[in-house]
C-alpha cells in the first residue's frame, strides 16, 4: 500500500474498504454540501513530496493537501429507475449494488453496441426532480443535471441557451438513445403462488414427458405405472423447476439424460414415479379458469425457457398444442406486448413472435422473467432505436427527492430503456489503492495536519529552500478547501521558511488568498496560474459541469493581477483533433490576453497509466469518429504525442503566441520538454534540463509510428478532465 510510509500506527477497524490499511485514518466525513462526497481525514507523517529523477516534471518538490477532486458533478435518478443487468434482466436503480454487472455501451467499429459494464460507486443525494416523458410513453424522473444520450450527443435534462445556465440540454426537438420502456410494469415476485404455477404449466406443458400406462404384469393382472421427466441442457430453468415442485410436495430426483458430445452440452433431467407426485402436477398445471396477471407472467416466463428462443433480436415461441399457444397469445395481449402467430409449418408447429423490437423483447423479459440467461443476452447487439423516444415533456415536478446514482467502468448505463451517462471520474485514485473510477470525485483524501507537518519539515537542516509546486496533481483549491482551509496555513508556513513556491488551481477559490499571497511574494518568488484548457462554454460545461467555468476563470486571472502579482495560464492539455484548431487557440488567446495574464504555457496530451482507458472511453462515447486517429497517436504504451504532432503544434500556436503579445512557454517540439523561450521570462516553473533528459529516454524506447496523420481543422471541442 503506497500510504504505508505515512502510518502512524493508528488502528481503523472500520476504515473504509480501500483504506483498510491506512493507519493514519482519523475519521471519514459525508455533509450535506458536498452530497454523495466522503471525506477521509488523515494525519499526514510527510507534507513535501519529491519528484522522482527520470520525471519530465519541470519542477522538483510538490505538496498535495488533498487526494482526488471535489469539483465533482452530480448525475441522479429516482431509485424506482429501472437498470438493465449484464444478463439482459432489470432491477430498480435502488438494488443495485457496487460490483454489479449492468449493461452499458461502447463504440466497436463503426457502430455503438451494448457491453456488459461493472458498477464501480454508488451515491446518494437530494436535488430537484423533472419528468422526462418520451413519445412512446417512457417516463424517467432525473436531476436537471443528468445527461443522456440524443441523437445529438449527450444533453443535459436542463439548461438554457443564454446566461450562467447556457449548456446542451434537452429540449422537444430531441430523441433519446435506446429502447425505452413504454408502460412499464412492477414486476411480480417469482416466489408467488400465482408465478410458481404459472412458470411449471408453462415448462411442464411445454417440454416435459408425462406418461400414466396400465402395464400387464409377468405373472397376471396389470398395475397403472406414473411417469414424470423434464430434461433440460439448462440447470438454471431445471433448478427453478425442481425448487418450483418441491413448494408443492413434489420431491424428484436428478439424473443424466444425455452426455455431452461435441456437438451438443449435456442434458440433466430430474423425474419421479410416484402416483401421487403425478396427480399434484396434473393439479398445478390445470389451466385456470380466470388467470391473474402474475399467472400469466409465470406462464410466459416458463413457456419462453421450455420452447422460446431469442436471435439477433427476434423473440419466438413455438409450439404446436393449440392450448399453449392460445394462452400465449392471451398472456401478451394481457401485457399489450405486440406479437403475431406466423402460418404453421407442415409438421403443425406454429411460431408466435413479438414484434415492437428491443422495447417489445425487454418489456417481455422484465414481466416474465425466464430462468435461462444466455437466451436474454443483450450483449454485443447495436444501439438501434425503433421505438419513438421523442422528448414530448420536460416536467419540473416542484419537490427535491432523495436520488441515486451509480458509476461503471464504460461510463453509462441503461436506465428505464435508455442510454444514460454518469459521472466521468479521473483515475489518479489508484495510487492510493482506492478505485480508479468514481472514487476519484466521492472519496476525498484530506491530509488535515499538512501545514503542521510542512512547518517541522521546512525547517530541517538539510532543507535546501528549492522551488515547491502545488497543484500539480490535485487542486489545492477544489470546493473542499472552502470548508478545510489548508492553503493558508500552507502559504504561510513556504514563505515563513523564505522557500519559493508556484500554484497551479482551476479554483476561484484563489481569490480568498490573494493578500496572503501577495504578502508571501514580498518574501519569497511566487508563481501563480490558472489551467484553462477549454475555451468553448458549452463544451466546458459538457464536460467539466462540477468545475468554475472559464468566464469565472478568466475572472480569477484578473483578479491575481490587480493585486499586483503576474499570472500565467496552463492552456493545457491540447487535445489533438479537438481543441487544436487555430480558431480555438486563437480564441482561447484572445480570452486570455484580456484577462491579463503574463504569460502561456501550452503543451499536447498525454496518456499515462490508468488515465488513458478512461480517456478513450470518453473519446469513445463523444467522438467515436477520432477513436482510430488517437490510437495510431498514443498506440500501444505510449503515453506521448508523437514528436511529428509536436512540432506542428508549435509551428500553429507560436505565431498566435506573438500576435497576442503574450511570453511564450511551450513544449518543445524537439525534446517534448516545457521551455521557455522570452528573455524575461521566469523559469522556476520549468527545468529544460529534467525534461530534455526524459524525452531522449522515451524517444529511444518508442520508435516512430509511421501511420501519424496530422489534424485537419476541426471545430473547437474541449478537454474531457484534467489530463496533464
Amino acid at each position: 500500500m503506497r500510504w504505508s510510509g505515512q502510518e502512524l500506527g493508528v488502528d481503523q477497524v472500520d476504515a473504509l474498504p480501500g483504506l483498510a490499511r491506512l493507519n493514519n485514518l482519523v475519521r471519514s466525513v459525508q455533509t450535506p454540501e458536498f452530497a454523495g462526497v466522503t471525506f477521509h481525514e488523515v494525519l499526514a507523517k510527510s507534507a513535501l513530496n519529491r519528484v522522482p529523477g527520470q520525471s519530465m516534471m519541470p519542477f522538483g518538490w510538490t505538496i498535495n493537501p488533498y487526494r482526488g477532486c471535489s469539483h465533482a458533478c452530480v448525475y441522479c435518478l429516482d431509485p424506482a429507475t429501472s437498470i438493465t443487468l449484464a444478463d439482459g434482466r432489470s432491477k430498480p436503480l435502488s438494488a443495485i449494488e457496487v460490483g454489479d454487472e449492468v449493461m452499458g455501451t461502447r463504440v466497436v467499429g463503426d457502430l455503438r453496441r451494448y457491453v456488459p459494464t461493472t458498477v464501480l460507486a454508488k451515491w446518494s443525494t437530494t436535488k430537484s426532480a423533472y419528468r422526462v416523458r418520451l413519445a412512446n410513453g417512457t417516463e424517467i424522473i432525473a436531476s436537471g443535471d443528468h445527461r443522456f444520450l440524443t441523437e445529438r450527443g449527450w444533453k443535459y435534462v436542463t439548461g438554457a441557451m443564454i446566461g450562467r445556465a447556457r449548456r446542451p440540454h434537452l429540449t422537444l426537438n430531441n430523441s433519446l438513445i435506446g429502447f425505452g420502456e413504454r408502460g412499464r410494469r412492477a414486476a411480480p415476485s417469482i416466489e408467488s403462488s400465482e408465478y410458481r404455477s404459472g412458470y411449471l404449466t408453462g415448462m411442464i406443458r411445454g417440454d416435459a414427458m408425462m406418461l400414466r400406462r396400465s402395464y400387464g404384469r409377468a405373472g397376471g393382472g396389470s398395475y397403472l405405472a406414473h411417469r414424470f421427466r423434464l430434461a433440460l441442457a439448462d440447470e438454471e430453468a431445471l433448478s427453478r423447476s425442481r425448487r418450483y415442485l418441491d413448494a408443492i410436495g413434489v420431491h424428484t430426483t436428478t439424473f443424466q439424460f444425455a452426455p455431452e458430445t461435441p456437438t451438443r452440452r449435456e442434458i440433466t433431467a430430474i423425474r419421479t414415479s410416484k402416483a401421487a407426485d403425478y396427480s399434484a402436477i396434473l393439479g398445478a398445471i390445470a389451466w385456470p379458469e380466470s388467470p391473474s396477471d402474475e399467472w400469466l407472467a409465470g406462464y410466459l416466463g416458463g413457456v419462453f425457457d421450455a420452447e422460446g428462443s431469442c436471435s439477433r433480436g427476434v423473440l419466438r415461441i413455438s409450439n404446436s398444442d393449440e392450448s399453449i399457444l392460445a394462452m400465449i397469445e392471451l398472456a401478451l395481449d394481457r401485457f399489450e406486448i405486440p406479437h403475431v402467430r406466423e402460418k404453421a409449418r407442415a409438421n403443425g408447429v406454429a411460431v408466435i413472435r413479438v414484434r415492437g423490437g428491443l422495447n417489445a423483447r425487454n418489456r417481455f423479459f422484465s414481466i416474465s422473467q425466464p430462468a435461462i440467461s444466455r437466451k436474454l443476452a443483450l450483449a454485443g447487439a447495436a444501439v438501434k432505436t425503433t421505438a419513438d423516444l421523442g422528448v414530448v415533456a420536460i416536467e419540473p415536478l416542484g419537490v427535491e427527492l432523495e436520488m441515486l446514482d451509480i458509476t461503471t467502468s464504460t461510463g453509462d448505463f441503461i436506465a428505464n430503456g435508455v442510454v444514460s451517462h454518469n459521472c466521468f471520474a479521473r483515475p489518479t485514485h489508484s495510487y492510493l489503492d482506492l478505485d480508479a473510477g468514481d472514487d476519484f470525485d466521492r472519496q476525498i483524501i484530506v491530509k488535515v495536519n499538512v501545514a503542521e507537518v510542512l512547518k517541522r519539515e521546512l525547517v530541517r537542516p538539510s532543507w535546501r529552500h528549492e522551488p515547491v509546486a502545488l497543484g500539480t496533481n490535485t487542486d489545492p483549491y477544489q470546493r473542499a478547501e472552502g470548508r478545510y482551509e489548508l492553503m493558508p496555513g500552507i502559504i504561510d508556513a513556504l514563505a515563513t521558511s523564505g522557500t519559493p513556491f508556484s500554484i497551479l488551481t482551476k479554483g476561484t477559490l484563489l481569490r480568498r488568498d490573494l493578500p496572503l499571497i501577495a504578502a508571501a511574494a514580498e518574501h519569497v518568488p511566487v508563481d501563480l496560474a490558472m489551467s484553462i484548457a477549454v475555451h468553448d462554454h458549452d463544451l466546458q460545461q459538457s464536460i467539466e459541469p462540477g468545475t468554475p467555468s472559464t468566464k469565472a476563470r478568466l475572472s480569477t486571472v484578473t483578479a491575481v493581477r490587480e493585486a499586483g502579482l503576474d499570472c500565467a495560464v496552463f492552456l493545457m492539455p491540447v487535445l489533438p483533433y479537438l481543441t487544436d484548431t487555430r480558431a480555438h487557440l486563437d480564441e482561447a488567446l484572445r480570452q486570455v490576453k484580456a484577462a491579463g495574464a503574463t504569460s502561456v504555457l501550452y503543451a499536447a496530451l498525454h496518456l499515462r497509466g490508468s488515465v488513458k482507458p478512461w480517456f478513450m472511453q470518453w473519446l469513445e462515447r463523444e467522438h467515436p469518429e477520432l477513436v482510430p486517429k488517437y490510437r495510431s497517436m498514443y498506440y500501444g504504451n505510449n503515453a506521448y504525442a508523437p514528436k511529428e504532432y509536436r512540432r506542428w503544434l508549435a509551428q500553429r500556436i507560436h505565431p498566435l503566441i506573438r500576435a497576442h503579445g503574450l511570453e511564450r512557454g511551450f513544449e518543445d517540439p524537439v525534446t517534448g520538454g516545457i521551455r521557455s523561450t522570452a528573455p524575461e521570462a521566469d523559469t522556476r516553473w520549468v527545468r529544460p534540463g529534467r525534461a530534455a533528459q526524459s524525452a531522449r529516454s522515451r524517444d529511444a524506447a518508442s520508435p516512430r509510428h509511421p501511420a501519424l496523420e496530422l489534424p485537419a481543422e476541426l471545430g473547437a471541442l474541449a478537454d474531457p478532465a484534467a489530463l496533464f
